[in-house]
């Protein structure tokens, strides 16, 4: 397993944050990332955590879901890690943080969602013990 640091996430990792979300296939700038994440940083309900050496290797987006039908939960929201890096034991080392964070808010579970194409990210949860529970379809509309 590759050795890293695992740390929050600052105003000044914009860059490397939004670097990586377009790893994950979400084009980002600097600039929309500083707007996507001040909010984040400044909200107890999310944690974003950093897979760190001399350089970023990753980084993990989870949060609290609070609702009506359930008990709140934890939801990864975002996981990456730079090609150069995968396969390493780094994503599984930020899911571990972030189960963590969730336990220490006294949360009963953790949910992920993954895109039905991402069949390697399917088998990487599932070997970090996570079970699909359901498929859905995803409806969205412009405002």
């Amino acid at each position: 397993m590759f050795n890293v640091n695992i740390r929050t996430a600052t105003a000044k990792d914009v860059a490397a944050l939004a670097s990586l979300a377009c790893e994950l296939g979400y084009p980002t700038t600097a600039d929309e990332m500083s707007v996507r994440l001040a909010p984040l940083l400044n909200d107890a309900d999310h944690a974003i955590l950093m897979s760190v050496d001399d350089d970023v290797l990753g980084w993990i987006h989870v949060c609290v879901v609070p609702s009506l039908e359930t008990t709140p939960f934890a939801e990864i929201r975002g996981l990456v890690v730079t090609a150069a890096h995968r396969s390493r034991g780094i994503g599984a080392r930020l899911v571990e943080a972030a189960e963590a964070w969730a336990r220490d808010r006294a949360l009963p579970r953790i949910r992920v969602r993954s895109n039905i194409l991402r069949e390697r990210t399917h088998a990487f949860y599932e070997r970090l013990g996570y079970e699909t529970t359901k498929a859905q379809k995803v409806f969205d509309k412009s405002l």
